[in-house]
Order: structure tokens, then C-alpha cells, then sequence
């Protein structure tokens, strides 16, 4: 798909500028394994990256979750992040999200498979009128994920993404005579001894504590060193790769239809699954290819985002990128590549030098 129509590419992966409603009526029935993605959220303040107003949201998104449904696989999934809001005015919650959720499982027959709460603790305190200045409502840190499919056994692997064990529980598999008798406890479990087997980690709750904070990323290192405005509202690569290391395995295919700064894409690529990344706005996208660019020459990284900025032409290889002079090299290496005995990893060695 999307073989001849991208802005870059890497080993795994395109990123395609253009409008995701569209660009969905291209891909094949049932060949998406995941769909993740976090729209823009209805708001009543209007942001940059273009939010809906909130009494058009819930029709407008729902025209791009019905093409969702139609293009993941029979046990694939759909993971929606959505910040909460308050109607306009008045300190009251925007039931947007809880509305959303009931459409889609009614009108297009999606089933909530379980739902998550992102909290970020280091989110800063709003709304301002109702937190900071009348101080009558606490800070709004915690997004909904809608964890949906169209079957009833969606693709999922808990063991994928444990979490490690508790000091208490650390002590209990160490010494559980000491800490632990199997009985049936006053809720009605039945506790058995099989409770103290070490497993490799904790089963993760559906609370995920998450700081969005990535001031040291080489995303935001690249943005402020060539003056380039960063995405406004990235969410945190453990968010994806969460969900893709829970619900895929590798060699499947995760979409982000909102992708943004292409976090997504970013991650399926480390976790080896295939992904596409679409994303209206072709400045931020073309930013996004900085998160790929590991250790490259800061001319280099300028001379790559302005030709996928500027030329409409412009289809960026990234694997080729990795190798600009390899094939320069390889004919002048040749004699001492035909020594087995002298023969030392080449291919590391042209990176080192291309880089």
C-alpha cells in the first residue's frame, strides 16, 4: 500500500500526508492489525492543530471510525485516546466522550473491550477559570482510551507488557511462607498456593501513570536547534508502545490516522511491526522524521526535513539515507573484504563512516 505516495519511509513504515478519511478508502478490507491514534479533542478553545467544535465533534469523528472498523483485521483493535472537557461556561463536564463510546457500539457495532485512564501527573493545572483562579474544581489529568474491536476475542497478550512486582510481593516470592497463607479471603476468593509463583512481573492495571514529559527528547533537540515548532500535543511513546506491545505481534500493521509528530510510527518501528502514519498537516510530519534520524549531522538532518517541507516531489528513503556513501565504499573495500581472515564487520564499519 502507499508504495508509490509518501513523504518518507523507513524499514517498517510510511508516513503519508493527506486526510486519513481519504487516504483509509485505499487500504484493503480486514488488513489492519491496529489502529491507535489521538485525535484532536473537542475543546471549546480552539488550538492550532485544528479541534473540533464540541456539538460537531461526535458526527466528524465518527465518519473516520466507521472507515476504522472496516479496515482492521476480524481480531485486530482500535485504541482511541480522548481528553476530557467542560461544557462552554460553566463548570461542568462535556459527557462528548461518554456519547462517542455509545455511538460507535450502537450505530457501528463496535464492542468496548476494556477502557483505559492515561494519568499524567505532570500535567499542568486546568482549566484555568475553574482550577487556578476560582479554585472549585481539581486539575483534569487523566484521558480516556477506548480499547474497541468487531469480535469478541481481539488479539491480546497481557504477559507482553508486565509490570514489575511490588517490594511486598518481591518478598512474598522470596520467603512466602513467611508473608502469605493460602485461604479463602472474606471477598470469596479462594487464594491457593499457586499465587506465590514468579510469573516475571504484575499483571498492569488499566490505570496507566504516564508523564508526558520529553524536554530531552531528540525530537525536541532537532525542533530547537533548526527553529521548528513542535507538535502541541505529542503523547508519550510509552502510550503506543503499551498498546502495540499488548495487542500485536511483530510484522503486523498499526496505523495512527492522526499521527501528528508520528510517535506511533516511531515505536512500531523499534518493535519491528509495520505502520503506517497519516497526518493532515504536512509540516508537522515532515518534522516527525527527526525521531528517526539518530545521530545524523545537524546539516543533514536540515537538508532532509527542508526537501520533505518544500519539495512536493520529495520521497525520503530513510534506509537509504542511513547509507548515503555505502556503495562508494564497498568498491574500495573490496580487496579487504575478500580476506576472511582481516574480514571485520563492514556493514558497522560504513555506518560508522557514513555517519
Amino acid at each position: 500500500m502507499f508504495n508509490n505516495d509518501f513523504l518518507y519511509t523507513t524499514k517498517n513504515g510510511r508516513a503519508i500526508v493527506g486526510d486519513s478519511l481519504e487516504l483509509m478508502k485505499h487500504i484493503p478490507n480486514e488488513s489492519v492489525n491496529l489502529v491507535i491514534t489521538s485525535p484532536p479533542f473537542a475543546l471549546q478553545r480552539q488550538k492550532e492543530y485544528g479541534n473540533k467544535d464540541q456539538d460537531e465533534y461526535i458526527d466528524w469523528i465518527l465518519a473516520f471510525t466507521k472507515e476504522v472498523r472496516r479496515i482492521i483485521t476480524l481480531d485486530g483493535s482500535f485504541v482511541i485516546d480522548l481528553g476530557g472537557a467542560y461544557q462552554k461556561g460553566i463548570p461542568i463536564r462535556s459527557l462528548y466522550n461518554f456519547r462517542l463510546l455509545l455511538r460507535m457500539c450502537d450505530e457501528q457495532e463496535w464492542k468496548l473491550a476494556e477502557e483505559f485512564f492515561w494519568y499524567n501527573p505532570a500535567k499542568l493545572p486546568s482549566p484555568i477559570e475553574w482550577v487556578n483562579k476560582r479554585k472549585i474544581r481539581a486539575k483534569d489529568a487523566v484521558n480516556t482510551l477506548w480499547w474497541l474491536s468487531k469480535s469478541d476475542f481481539p488479539k491480546a497478550d497481557v504477559r507482553n507488557v508486565l509490570t514489575e512486582y511490588s517490594g511486598r510481593m518481591k518478598k512474598l516470592l522470596e520467603n512466602s511462607s513467611r508473608y502469605y497463607t493460602p485461604k479463602k479471603r472474606p471477598s470469596g476468593h479462594d487464594i491457593s498456593d499457586s499465587f506465590a509463583t514468579d510469573n516475571g512481573g504484575a499483571i498492569p492495571s488499566n490505570l496507566l501513570q504516564i508523564s508526558n514529559t520529553e524536554s530531552n527528547s531528540q525530537y525536541l533537540s532537532y525542533c530547537k536547534s533548526l527553529n521548528v515548532k513542535g507538535h502541541p500535543a505529542r503523547f508519550p511513546s510509552a502510550l503506543p508502545e503499551f498498546f502495540i506491545k499488548l495487542l500485536t505481534d511483530e510484522g503486523d500493521l498499526v496505523l495512527d490516522i492522526f499521527s501528528g509528530s508520528n510517535t506511533t510510527g516511531w515505536i512500531a518501528e523499534k518493535l519491528n511491526r509495520k505502520w503506517l502514519s497519516f497526518e493532515l498537516d504536512k509540516q508537522y510530519l515532515a518534522a516527525s522524521v527527526f525521531r528517526f534520524l539518530d545521530d545524523f549531522d545537524l546539516e543533514r538532518v536540515e537538508s532532509i526535513y527542508q526537501s520533505l517541507l518544500y519539495d512536493d516531489s520529495a520521497e525520503i528513503d530513510l534506509e537509504k539515507e542511513l547509507f548515503p556513501i555505502v556503495d562508494w565504499i564497498e568498491s574500495s573495500l573490496t580487496p579487504i573484504t575478500k580476506n576472511k581472515k582481516n574480514n571485520m564487520d563492514i556493514q558497522s564499519t560504513l555506518f560508522e563512516v557514513a555517519n
